[in-house]
């Protein structure tokens, strides 16, 4: 792996582990995958965060079916209409994927997973 997409999947990685919106299995994957940098483990363990981001981002019409439904608005709230609106206003505009600030951190980082695997 080149030093700048390593020094690159840093950065995103320790954004995602800040975000407020990341679960907490995401979050070990990527503190395993930071721990790993460096070691004989790293190249499993980017397999495996990888996997883990994959698994986890959401998709942009997964989102919208979630904010309109009885378990987005426990989640939501009052603001479920508004994510599910937003999330329909994102999509037109091209969006694939959520905008909060994990799924953005998990989609750059997706963004260079072939980079990532050398």
């Amino acid at each position: 792996m080149k030093q700048d997409v390593l020094e690159f999947t840093i950065e995103k990685t320790h954004e995602l582990i800040n975000a407020f919106s990341c679960s907490a299995e995401t979050k070990a994957a990527a503190q395993a995958w930071l721990n790993s940098i460096g070691t004989e483990m790293q190249a499993s363990e980017t397999q495996n965060y990888i996997g883990e981001l994959e698994a986890d981002i959401m998709p942009i019409d997964t989102l919208i079916s979630f904010a309109e439904s009885d378990a987005g608005t426990q989640v939501f709230g009052e603001n479920a209409p508004h994510v599910a609106s937003h999330a329909k206003e994102i999509k037109s505009a091209g969006a694939k994927y959520c905008d909060c600030p994990a799924c953005a951190a998990v989609e750059a980082i997706l963004e260079r997973k072939e980079d990532l695997l050398k």
